[in-house]
């Protein structure tokens, strides 16, 4: 942080201290419009994720609230032909009490049946986003899914970001050895197409949310080891990390204490990236069927399910997880665009 020598009104001379990096940082993303709208588009999702790992939204997923591929309703009871509800039986008009030994139930079993189509109908109603094959809601589905897609991309995202840094920095510093072999490392992983690396560490972890988050985290953290590498090289003859030396500051000091908080915003930007990136990975993943288990739900499986409901008219499923995950990738790419247009160190001399 640099200082500044300035006069006050009395004559004397002071000290004023300019602004850090982050402080600056947010100074410029809070006057980025899009960006602020974007910031609180992913907040709001991330809240929801919150609330939903505490139990609080949508636990109730799986129970079969309403008549199977039930459509969006908001207000009102839903017609007989679409609810699929058959008219309440009813009893003779005459008294058959004498010759017939069901007769007295025939009025409990029409009373029963006309109570249930009002559960139906009543339930229909807070359908508001409609009812998948099953008689879910889909509006608790696709909260269930966002918290399953949202976590999976945050982990593995940090998961490649450890990764990417870690031998980024190793390579960076070190050189000669150390960096050939990390080199030759990196080339193995970027020869094969990432799509089929992919499925091939699908193959051996097999399904499930810990299983894609260590796919997604193994095979993605090539391009910031690449990024991150260049910048140790840039900064490990500086005259602060010089300095640093002369005075007795160890290796890992060097490294991490000195020179990583100096490119901590090119590893922060490249975890951005890659949370829409990995969710989106994990989208394709479980729509093949190599992704979350099948008790689980996510936006990937919920697309898979859509496909076939599709072919029959009901579309309400696959308009409901296109649209959440329309609105959380294009707001959490637009924030990450406005992040590293704040966190641009070229930026920081107009400050």
């Amino acid at each position: 942080m640099s200082t500044a020598v300035v006069q006050s009104n009395s004559g004397k001379a002071g000290v004023s201290r300019s602004q850090g990096v982050w402080a600056a940082a947010w100074k410029r993303l809070r006057a980025d419009r899009v960006g602020m709208v974007c910031l609180s588009i992913v907040a709001a999702f991330m809240l929801l994720v919150v609330l939903v790992l505490a139990g609080a939204v949508a636990k109730d997923w799986q129970s079969e609230v309403g008549v199977p591929n039930a459509p969006p309703h908001w207000v009102g009871p839903m017609p007989a032909e679409a609810t699929g509800s058959i008219a309440a039986p009813t009893g003779p008009n005459v008294d058959l009490s004498d010759i017939d030994p069901l007769a007295p139930r025939y009025k409990e079993w029409e009373e029963a049946a006309k109570k249930y189509q009002t559960l139906d109908a009543v339930r229909a109603e807070t359908l508001v986003l409609g009812g998948d094959r099953l008689g879910r809601d889909i509006l608790q589905k696709v909260i269930k899914g966002a918290e399953v897609s949202i976590v999976v991309g945050l982990l593995a995202a940090l998961v490649a970001t450890f990764i990417g840094t870690f031998l980024g920095a190793l390579s960076g510093f070190f050189g000669g050895k150390v960096g050939d072999l990390l080199e030759w490392v990196y080339n193995v992983f970027t020869a094969i197409p990432s799509i089929l690396l992919i499925f091939a560490f699908a193959v051996i972890f097999g399904r499930g949310v810990l299983s894609v988050v260590m796919i997604l985290g193994l095979t993605g953290w090539t391009g910031i080891y690449r990024l991150v590498r260049a910048e140790f090289m840039k900064h490990r003859q500086r005259e602060y990390v010089r300095a640093a030396e002369a005075i007795g500051a160890s290796t890992p000091s060097r490294m991490f204490k000195h020179i990583l908080p100096n490119v901590s915003h090119v590893a922060l930007v490249q975890l951005s990236l890659h949370v829409v990136s990995f969710i989106k990975y994990e989208v394709i993943l479980s729509y093949l069927g190599l992704g979350v288990s099948v008790d689980q739900v996510s936006w990937g499986t919920m697309l898979q399910e859509a496909q076939s409901e599709l072919i029959l008219g009901y579309w309400w499923q696959l308009a409901a997880v296109t649209g959440f995950m329309a609105l959380f990738v294009t707001a959490f790419a637009l924030f990450t665009d406005a992040l590293r247009d704040a966190l641009d160190p070229k930026l920081r001399g107009l400050e």
